[in-house]
């Protein structure tokens, strides 16, 4: 999927971060972190870490199972395998102590959603000589800025986003199903070459933004629903996000109208994001906007996320950056944000990247309220 080039940069980001934390040696263990860094990612169905030390080759240590596959996607070559009869995190303790770090100054993100209590006091425990650094956000922080090798695996997403929301905008009439709108945006994926044909909210919508989150089940659309629909394509864990309205027949005027605002507010946003700009005042542009038109009558939610690898993980949003009026931080190149806003039952987003000049749009399918039509 990459270059040995962009495994070269990640390294160096990562141990410029561990000399600033005075750690000798990494142990990467979210699902996230070993996919950026090693290449290669696998379910925590028995604990599992990657090493990197500050001088000296890494060394991968899982499951006897996960080897091949491992020696196939990660440029690592030292790759320790236990048995299932080990207790894994007393086979990761020994692949420290037989590389020599065992009484090492040992960095990791505590924010890890792998690094249970139980196995942070067990390895605690079995590596008594350790000094353990807490390097909290670690994974979220190396990864918020992509290269341009990740930014064109994230275009690959965007673009088969692009072409299953335009074929279910070409079958879409009345009568639809929100099973049907998923499975026609599935099978797209899988064609495309997307990872899994995972697809996303697809529910019809009401309220002003509650249905965002809304249960899957088959509902149909009829004259004035609308369907909302969310793609999540993932390339390589690399994951695109896009969302549109399907109306059935003619939009009323205070649809369209609620449509033409939110699309202008939001491209207003997007030509905002340039280097060095606040999140929180792209926020705003959005926020305020939407708020001052009367589009809702309370704006609490988040007007974009950050977005990046999705691996084996709890969550299936990546929250370590957002725009929110108490983001205070500067955007920089590179970042790519999921952009969303949502108001009428109406519902608009785009997988956005941070360019020299202001947003750049990696999904292209056209901004408008979709028609399912007899």
């Amino acid at each position: 999927m990459f270059s040995r080039a962009e495994y070269d940069r990640r390294i160096t980001l990562a141990r410029d971060a561990m000399a600033s934390a005075g750690a000798d040696l990494l142990l990467a263990d979210s699902g996230e972190l070993l996919a950026w860094l090693t290449g290669y990612t696998v379910s925590e169905t028995m604990y599992r870490s990657a090493f990197l030390p500050r001088d000296g080759e890494a060394w991968f240590c899982l499951r006897a199972l996960d080897e091949a596959p491992c020696r196939e996607k990660s440029w690592i070559t030292d790759i320790v395998g236990f048995i299932d009869t080990e207790e894994a995190q007393a086979a990761v303790a020994a692949s420290i102590r037989d590389h020599g770090f065992g009484r090492a100054r040992i960095g990791l993100d505590t924010n890890s959603y792998s690094l249970s209590a139980a196995t942070f006091l067990r390895l605690q425990a079995l590596l008594p000589g350790v000094t353990f650094v807490p390097m909290p956000g670690l994974s979220d922080r190396l990864r918020w800025v992509k290269s341009q090798e990740e930014i064109t695996v994230l275009a690959q997403a965007s673009a088969i986003a692009d072409k299953a929301m335009a074929e279910i905008a070409r079958q879409a009439k009345p009568g639809m199903t929100t099973r049907d709108a998923a499975a026609i945006a599935s099978g797209v994926f899988l064609r495309e070459g997307a990872d899994t044909g995972e697809v996303g909210p697809v529910v019809k919508a009401s309220g002003s933004h509650e249905f965002l989150h809304g249960v899957f089940k088959t509902e149909a659309i009829e004259e004035g629903d609308v369907l909302h629909v969310e793609l999540i394509p993932r390339v390589g864990n690399y994951g695109a996000r896009m969302m549109r309205p399907i109306v059935v027949g003619k939009p009323s005027e205070v649809l369209a109208a609620a449509a033409e605002k939110l699309i202008e507010l939001q491209d207003l946003q997007i030509a905002a994001m340039k280097p060095g700009a606040i999140a929180s005042d792209v926020d705003a542009i959005m926020r305020q906007g939407a708020l001052n038109a009367g589009l809702r009558p309370v704006y609490e939610n988040v007007t974009a996320y950050t977005l990046g690898l999705y691996t084996r993980t709890p969550r299936t949003s990546d929250f370590s950056g957002v725009f929110l009026p108490t983001s205070n931080w500067a955007l920089e190149e590179g970042m790519v944000f999921h952009l969303y806003a949502t108001a009428h039952g109406l519902g608009f987003s785009e997988t956005v990247a941070v360019g020299k000049n202001g947003g750049i749009r990696l999904t292209k399918a056209p901004r408008t309220i979709m028609r399912a039509t007899a």
